[in-house]
């Protein structure tokens, strides 16, 4: 079974900074896309981040040149750089991998995490 853990959540500041991380775990073959979404009370999930295996990076547009997405190919771990956060940031923040699970052929699956609760405010 695969998991991911995210870690990094709380309560900060208009204008702080936070950083998430998110570890994978489990009978993964080979880890593809990875990134971060979030979703505010009453609002649908949204893209923040994700970046492929080889770097290139995609961003949301409320967040382009505040948040910067990384990985860790060998931790298989993907972070979230949150800076000059602002109220409207305020959201459970979700990891997501798109993976090959080793033993289970060749397709790709999506992976969630359980979500980590970020709260802007003074």
């Amino acid at each position: 079974q695969v998991q991911l853990v995210e870690s990094g959540g709380g309560l900060v500041q208009p204008g702080g900074s936070l950083r998430l991380s998110c570890a994978a775990s489990g009978s993964i073959f080979r880890i593809s896309d990875m990134g971060w979404y979030r979703q505010a009370p009453g609002k649908e999930r949204d893209l923040v981040a994700d970046i492929t295996v080889d770097g290139i990076t995609r961003y949301g547009d409320s967040v382009k040149g505040r948040f910067t997405v990384s990985r860790d190919n060998a931790k298989k771990t993907v972070d979230l750089q949150m800076n000059s956060l602002k109220p409207e940031d305020t959201a459970v923040y979700y990891c997501y991998m798109k993976a090959v699970r080793a033993g289970w052929g060749p397709r790709e699956y999506d992976h969630w995490g359980q979500g980590t609760q970020v709260t802007v405010s003074s």
